[in-house]
């Protein structure tokens, strides 16, 4: 099942970036990605209650809360980031490069998690590297 809402999540990814660069158009990036960040908020949240789960922030780790609010802090950094890139630039160059978030995960979460590096990582990772400068020059 991880591998349907990681597809789905590819695909809404793709809406996102080309219904994105339609609606930038003469908006600042910033308030772009604010009225983005509402609507999201406001997703998040009615899945919340939609499935009855809001009782489980009382159990909320001290940690868990720490690395949420990071991980908050750098949704928002990339988000702010991609949307001022989208507005300058074009998608289809934007977007491979902000896809060498997948190297970068890959790398972080060996050195951080200690999650196993293959060849096929490796491999993997110098294919989405050449593969994202093919596409951008």
């Amino acid at each position: 099942m991880w591998f349907v809402f990681a597809l789905l999540s590819a695909v809404f990814a793709a809406l996102t970036s080309i219904l994105a660069k339609i609606g930038i158009e003469n908006v600042n990036s910033n308030l772009a990605t604010a009225i983005r960040t509402v609507v999201v908020v406001a997703l998040a949240w009615g899945m919340v209650f939609l499935t009855n789960t809001q009782s489980g922030i009382s159990g909320i780790s001290r940690k868990s809360w720490i690395f949420l609010i990071l991980s908050g802090v750098a949704t928002g950094a990339s988000w702010l980031c991609y949307y001022r890139a989208l507005q300058i630039g074009e998608a289809s160059k934007v977007v491979p490069i902000d896809k060498l978030s997948v190297v970068i995960t890959l790398i972080l979460a060996f050195v951080f998690l200690h999650e196993e590096f293959t060849a096929r990582s490796l491999i993997g990772c110098i294919l989405i590297g050449a593969g994202t400068l093919v596409m951008v020059l």
